[in-house]
């Protein structure tokens, strides 16, 4: 294979790996964790108690016995590794005896402790539910078993390292066991479900409070995005946390020392299924949360119902072991909530912009009603400049050049006729706000944003062919000079352009998640603006062809740029009152938009 075949064969890997992880690690040859059984997965184990239990057919055993051990669950599972150990050293990663199996197309054995056959996996992420082998009791045996086993509901949810039952020898008493569950090396709350919805009652008064929209009800609003923070105990040592919104993924919220995403101490609502998965975790820039896990998180419980995702939490003021992700709860932070998709328990990139307190909370300080804004300010101003640009001052400008040529004949305006002054100093306007909106976004993102789609580049060319328009015009030939009908047509046909893929990049713009606008109603606006923008010119365009038809006889594709005959007295009132209400709809058109920015 050729080294550009290389190159693709491991680019196609890397993505497939990236995309669909759990297939890539789906084989079960995992000899390389006999010891840990760890999954190796990316995240945490569950600490909740599984669904699924080992069981045998008997609790005594003898040298060269076969002993049945059944895996079973009361959901599916996609992948197991079960071994068995001596239950008398504890520490002793080594495994007893050798597996049998009874289903040789789901089921493999796996050597382990250099012990062939001591270990029993899958070979599919097949979905099964049951899985039957018979386990061989050797010669040397110790005098307890236990046997153990790691199992994959799907890639980002597993439990490792679960205790099964203990087998003794005849005439041995068994040991106490313990219990089937992950062990921790920190003390965390099973997650309990919620017995109803959280509600607002007492936010100012008992607890801090932030809400998206404003005053929103998280007890009867399945938009409602909601967070609160109670101090607990009159020496303020613990911190309880609720949180809610919609469920459609995952809920998070960080505490920031600013405004931008990194260095951020988070804590992640994940919908995984049927269940909510609740950790703390850290961001250490625009990427996913690392260390997962739900050290230092007590009386968890959660809620999945009527669309909703519900969580709540407690967490100390300080933590007394080490934890340097953590942060300390009497310190001033911003606070960020985020929600967006999940896919088997694994978020995604948050489907709009986090909404980000207006300024900084002291978590353990007096109980207040906070508020917070999802759009960075750079960018309201980028979104409010070129709405303005091209709604207004651009779609104005070429209305006048396009249709009011003839008008105000005798009317002159810093020596210029009027509707060239207008236009020219509208026009002039459009590039000067173009010029700096277009600034605005890389100020903020400090570079490229990799994530607007289509957006930015329309917006390179919208900049591009504005700023050639000028330069175009500057070079003009005389009116009179038989290469001007060339400009004529260049100059229009550039700006029809540009202000075609100005109006698209507002559509793309309206959807952005650094900003989204209330969907569907800015679209429906922005919909709203093309209908009345093509009603006016077509009107227009019409009137001005029977204009040409009823002075020469006969369409002229020039004169449709250059016609220049003067329009009766009645017909200059009508044009004018067109114009106003042509000027008058993008003027309430427009404020309906900024007045959407203004609220995001």
């Amino acid at each position: 294979m050729s080294p550009a075949g290389h190159c693709c064969f491991l680019f196609l890997f890397v993505t497939v790996c990236y995309w669909v992880p759990a297939r890539c690690y789906s084989d079960g040859k995992v000899t390389k964790v006999c010891g840990s059984m760890d999954a190796h997965h990316g995240v945490p184990g569950q600490t909740s108690p599984s669904p699924y239990r080992v069981t045998t057919n008997t609790t005594v055993f003898k040298p060269g016995d076969y002993i049945q051990v059944i895996v079973t669950g009361s959901t599916y599972f996609e992948g197991f590794f079960l071994q068995a150990r001596d239950a008398t050293n504890q520490s002793s990663v080594s495994t007893v005896g050798t597996f049998t199996l009874t289903d040789n197309i789901h089921t493999q054995l796996l050597t382990c402790s250099k012990h062939q056959g001591s270990a029993v996996s899958h070979t599919s992420d097949h979905r099964q539910t049951k899985v039957t082998v018979i386990w061989k009791a050797p010669e040397d045996a110790p005098s307890e078993v236990q046997f153990f086993v790691t199992m994959v509901e799907h890639y980002h949810l597993f439990w490792v390292k679960q205790r099964g039952p203990v087998i003794s020898q005849h005439g041995v008493t068994p040991h106490p066991t313990q219990p089937t569950t992950t062990t921790t090396k920190r003390p965390t709350t099973t997650p309990s479900v919620l017995p109803g919805p959280f509600t607002a009652d007492g936010c100012g008064q008992q607890k801090s409070c932030l809400f998206d929209p404003p005053g929103c009800d998280p007890e009867g609003d399945s938009q409602c995005f909601f967070l609160s923070m109670t101090t607990e105990g009159a020496d303020k040592t613990s911190v309880m946390f609720e949180l809610s919104g919609p469920a459609e993924g995952y809920l998070a919220f960080a505490l920031s020392w600013d405004t931008w995403m990194g260095n951020d101490d988070v804590y992640m609502c994940v919908k995984d299924g049927n269940r909510v998965s609740v950790t703390a975790a850290f961001v250490s820039g625009r990427t996913h949360p690392e260390d997962e896990s739900q050290a230092g998180l007590s009386w968890v419980s959660w809620r999945l119902a009527d669309g909703v995702i519900q969580c709540s939490f407690s967490r100390p003021v300080k933590l007394s072991y080490q934890e340097p992700e953590r942060y300390d709860l009497d310190q001033e932070y911003y606070l960020f909530l985020a929600s967006g998709q999940a896919v088997y328990g694994k978020t995604k990139r948050h489907s709009q912009q986090p909404l980000i307190s207006t300024y900084k909370k002291r978590i353990t300080g007096p109980p207040e009603v906070l508020e917070g804004s999802r759009g960075p300010i750079l960018l309201k101003m980028h979104g409010a400049l070129m709405l303005i640009a091209w709604m207004l001052t651009g779609s104005v400008g070429t209305f006048i050049a396009s249709f009011y040529k003839p008008d105000w004949p005798n009317q002159l305006l810093f020596g210029q006729k009027v509707w060239f002054q207008v236009h020219r100093i509208l026009m002039t306007l459009t590039v000067v706000l173009t010029v700096v909106a277009f600034t605005l976004p890389f100020f903020y993102r400090k570079g490229w944003s990799e994530h607007a789609g289509v957006h930015p580049y329309l917006g390179c060319c919208v900049l591009a062919l504005s700023l050639f328009q000028p330069i175009m015009a500057a070079f003009r030939p005389s009116p009179d000079s038989h290469r001007r009908y060339i400009f004529n047509w260049a100059h229009w046909g550039v700006g029809a352009v540009t202000e075609f893929m100005a109006v698209v990049a507002m559509f793309f713009g309206a959807r952005q998640s650094s900003m989204l606008l209330a969907p569907p109603w800015a679209t429906h606006v922005l919909i709203g603006y093309v209908t009345w923008q093509a009603s006016f010119r077509f009107l227009l365009l019409l009137h001005k062809h029977l204009n040409i038809r009823k002075s020469f006889g006969a369409a002229d594709q020039e004169a449709i740029l250059t016609n220049t005959s003067q329009p009766s007295q009645w017909e200059a009132f009508i044009k004018s009152i067109i114009f106003a209400s042509f000027a008058l709809g993008n003027s309430g058109l427009l404020t309906a938009l900024l007045s959407s920015i203004a609220e995001v």
